[in-house]
């Protein structure tokens, strides 16, 4: 099992690499920092002051190993760098320091504040979103796979498969626009719900903030409906399946009751693809939730960074870039591990 766990590690680290590399040379010459940084008015030795503090006079082999060095936990950093970049971790070492550190994802160039900052106050409203939408399609799309199995050929197994057909086939962004429009806006009188808004009615401190989740609804079943649609099918198929095995019969030989032996039986052996579709999905919020939050105004990461594009702050948008895929490779790690718990013949495979 550690070997397994080991080697899934390994995996998930490799791909991470892959990410930082494709993140780097994909935002490379993309306009000059030291412009966006300070404007068009700003004078040559300034600018040229900004290029070499961001390591932009160096040939680009060596501004890679540079941010490879910052992004990595594990980093080789002098002292006079700890002090000007402000990172935090142990260090040990004399002129040159080795140690374990929060990465260092560069400084925003509109805000001039540290990206792992920036990325840390917004990333709690996207796990909120993401945990939300997950939780709305699992309350709503199991038993509603469940009675589509149980009533099968009928028209509530007919208006299941048809409603989780339209959810798969409906982008976010689209779904996004209609649902806000018609419940935050047409309809806003009756449901008592806005267009936009965050988990927060105020800005820090904590303490002085008033929680709205009356705000959350929109959002959270705006980006919950795709896997609410798989988790329907994939449950009503599992269902199929489990009802016509020997053991059901069995159990409705023995005299047990209708409800029991689907809800406690056969829903329990039916589950096991349906939790590794939310497991997956659940990665797949976190990296989906740009266009979600941006349309409802939600703060979270994807707002932040469309915010960032729009104002060219690639330091924001390479952070939430690599920050979103670590979560997805973490939790797909994560997924792999516990199947592997589960199931001896993972391992073996």
């Amino acid at each position: 099992m550690i070997r397994y766990f080991t080697k899934r590690m390994f995996y998930g680290l490799l791909v991470m690499l892959g990410v930082v590399v494709l993140v780097f040379f994909l935002f490379q010459g993309f306009g000059d920092p030291s412009r966006l940084m300070l404007g068009q008015s700003a004078d040559a030795a300034t600018r040229d002051n900004i290029r070499k503090e961001l390591y932009l006079d160096q040939p680009v082999w060596k501004q890679f190993a540079l941010y490879l060095n910052d992004v990595s936990p594990v980093a080789m950093h002098t002292q006079q760098e700890i002090d000007k970049k402000q990172l935090k971790g142990w260090f040990v070492g004399n002129e040159t320091k080795v140690g374990l550190k929060v990465p260092y994802l560069r400084r925003s160039y509109q805000t001039k504040k540290d990206v792992w900052q920036v990325l840390m106050e917004a990333l709690p409203g996207t796990l909120v979103l993401a945990l939300a939408a997950i939780l709305i399609a699992i309350v709503i799309g199991i038993p509603l796979g469940v009675i589509a199995a149980v009533k099968k050929d009928t028209w509530m197994d007919t208006s299941a498969i048809f409603a989780s057909v339209l959810g798969i086939s409906a982008p976010s962004f689209f779904m996004g626009i209609i649902i806000a429009y018609l419940f935050g806006f047409v309809l806003s009188d009756y449901t008592g719900l806005n267009m936009t808004g965050t988990l927060f009615d105020t800005a820090p401190p904590l303490w002085n903030r008033e929680l709205q989740l009356k705000n959350l609804i929109l959002p959270a079943f705006t980006l919950g409906i795709r896997p609410l649609a798989i988790i329907t099918q994939l449950t009503r198929g599992s269902m199929l399946d489990v009802l016509n095995q020997d053991y059901i019969r069995t159990a409705y030989a023995k005299g047990l009751n209708k409800r029991t032996v689907i809800w406690k039986h056969a829903l329990r052996n039916a589950l096991n693809p349906v939790i590794t579709a939310i497991t997956g999905w659940f990665a797949e919020l976190l990296a989906g939730a740009f266009f979600v939050e941006y349309i409802f105004g939600w703060k979270g990461i994807g707002k932040v960074t469309v915010d960032a594009l729009e104002k060219l702050d690639f330091p924001v948008v390479m952070g939430s870039v690599l920050i979103t895929s670590f979560f997805f490779i973490l939790v797909n790690v994560l997924a792999d591990v516990l199947y592997g718990v589960v199931d001896p013949r993972v391992r073996l495979q």
